[in-house]
């Protein structure tokens, strides 16, 4: 399909189509980008838009801290994006008819890419997979709270309330039917926004929090889409609610008292027949699926500050919440870090549970993938696998604060091999100065505690 047609061919569908968003992600996983009036939409394929280079660095406020020469240091130079093809798509939620794309930098005349682009930092650890003759086969799972948008006299939100009277708001219901029916008009919606943009949305279940669920996207054998779905997916869940009066959240911890939100991936890896070589009825599947486990018990305390990338998303990780707090795995249990799920042969799997669903999924993605790699071409040997309850104790050498965290990403030689060498100092030298921007007002429990 050419470019022409591509555009053409959506606005014959949708002629009444007003704008087109481009649209690309941040550090955060917000959706930034620029909205152009139709009219004006051609030049998107023929010429690209131009956004300073470093906008896939801004924290949480929207800020470029101007670290490691990103920013005012190297003259805040622009980087041109073009569509990524197959991502034009109407937004459902929008009030004005409005189509989005998907848009991505071109490299810089020097470069194979921009050296800190998560998404391009993604694609170059799934390339190290094909001289293995490998290809990872990926799923994205994420969950997330509907919740009210007023604050209460203290600045705080509470979960969504449901119609039902004297159903309150905070109500744990996990898999509960009754909890989908009350929010059943929302999650169809958000269904509907996927399938309109082709994102491959599956179950929607109810989580443990007062309206919480989880949302899940296919396995696919591009883990850069796969990422690219699940950023689409907290844009629609976001959008949706927005629509209905409410805000949707993918914070790691958002209440104290209610369980967290988790980005899960399951993860694979095919040869080049399409066969999966963790299949335990191969003569290689346990040692393969082995190794890479190994290797993600090798890499994961070096990537924590990726998993969990500000101080909230640490108040996920604590003991008998069926959150990892340790490297442990094991088959068919919830408590470990590295889950091997039911359904063998070819469904074999790994899934990846200590990500925070506010993290960066490329991040994410990458930092995984990194150490199923490092693990398969090291051939290095797992742990036995746990049963019972792993997450009973906290292993002492786990990161559990964001700064400790982040030192130990600074100092990672096997993630600056992955990522990049400037990168790991980079992120951290962003989320240092983050938290440093967060602890500098003077918080409400200061006073009820030291006043």
């Amino acid at each position: 399909m050419t470019v022409a047609k591509e555009l053409a061919d959506h606005l014959a569908r949708h002629p009444e189509t007003r704008f087109v968003d481009a649209v690309l992600f941040d550090l955060c996983g917000t959706a930034i980008g620029k909205r152009l009036p139709v009219r004006e939409a051609g030049k998107l394929w023929s010429a690209g838009v131009a956004f300073c280079a470093g906008i896939t660095t801004l924290d949480a406020l929207g800020t470029c801290w101007d670290v490691n020469g990103i920013g005012f240091s190297d003259g805040d130079p622009d980087a041109t994006c073009f569509p990524i093809a197959g991502t034009l798509a109407p937004v459902p939620w929008a009030g004005v008819p409005t189509a989005q794309v998907l848009i991505a930098p071109a490299p810089p005349a020097d470069g194979a890419h921009w050296w800190f682009d998560p998404r391009a930092l993604l694609a170059g650890v799934v390339a190290r997979f094909a001289a293995l003759g490998l290809r990872p086969v990926v799923a994205n799972e994420l969950e997330f709270y509907l919740v009210d948008p007023r604050r209460d006299a203290s600045g705080l939100v509470s979960p969504a309330r449901p119609a039902v009277p004297g159903r309150a708001p905070e109500a744990p219901r996990v898999l509960a039917f009754d909890k989908l029916d009350e929010w059943a008009g929302i999650l169809a919606e958000i269904d509907a926004a996927c399938l309109a943009q082709n994102v491959p949305a599956g179950a929607a279940t109810a989580e443990y929090g007062g309206a919480q669920f989880e949302i899940n996207l296919a396995h696919l054998d591009d883990p850069v889409l796969a990422c690219d779905h699940a950023l689409m997916l907290r844009r629609i869940v976001k959008g949706v609610a927005a629509r209905h009066g409410l805000a949707a959240t993918f914070m790691s911890k958002p209440f104290a008292g209610q369980s967290g939100s988790g980005l899960h991936i399951h993860a694979s890896l095919v040869d080049g027949q399409g066969r999966n070589v963790f299949d335990e009825t191969t003569a290689e599947g346990d040692r393969l699926l082995g190794q890479a486990i190994a290797g993600l018990q090798a890499s994961t305390y070096d990537a924590m500050a990726l998993f969990a990338p500000n101080l909230n998303a640490f108040r996920r990780f604590a003991p008998n919440q069926f959150v990892p707090v340790n490297t442990s795995w094991g088959f068919n249990n919830r408590s470990v870090s590295f889950r091997v799920p039911m359904g063998g042969g070819k469904a074999r799997r790994i899934e990846h549970r200590l990500a925070g669903a506010d993290a960066n999924p490329y991040l994410v993605m990458a930092a995984m993938l990194a150490g199923m790699h490092h693990g398969l071409v090291n051939q290095l040997s797992p742990t036995a696998p746990s049963t019972g309850n792993a997450g009973e104790e906290a292993d002492p050498e786990m990161p559990r604060q964001l700064w400790t965290a982040l030192d130990r990403l600074e100092t990672s030689t096997l993630l600056a091999d992955y990522l990049g060498p400037r990168y790991p100092a980079a992120y951290a030298a962003i989320k240092r100065s983050e938290f440093e921007a967060f602890m500098a007002e003077v918080l409400p429990r200061e006073h009820d505690w030291y006043l």
